[in-house]
């Protein structure tokens, strides 16, 4: 989920460029700035020009109010995906647990 890491990453760092963004979260920097563009769109992400220079345009990003309920949100989601993750590979895990003593049990060395 890409917009609950860059949530987190811009409520940490808010001067972070969208190229910095990108190479923390392994991502394209068009990536980023799609995702940045939607969240500002729906209001989750405020962005402000700290520099006008057009050579050197640096933003800062913050969350707005409805940002922070927004990501609120993407974290319960986020967190039962990941949860539902840990889950199956627990489960697969005691399989493969039971499989590698099966075949142990037959003689078989590994």
């Amino acid at each position: 989920m890409i917009e609950y890491k860059l949530l987190k990453e811009i409520e940490q760092n808010p001067l972070s460029t969208q190229r910095v963004l990108a190479d923390k979260l392994d991502v394209s920097l068009g990536k980023i700035n799609y995702v940045l563009a939607g969240l500002i769109k729906k209001g989750v992400i405020k962005a402000r020009k700290l520099k006008d220079d057009p050579r050197n345009i640096h933003w800062s990003y913050l969350l707005t109010a409805k940002g922070i309920q927004e990501k609120v949100k993407i974290t319960q989601s986020y967190l039962a995906k990941r949860l539902k993750e840990y889950d199956e590979i627990q489960s697969e895990i005691v399989d493969l647990k039971r499989e590698v003593a099966r075949n142990n049990g037959n003689g078989r060395k590994r």
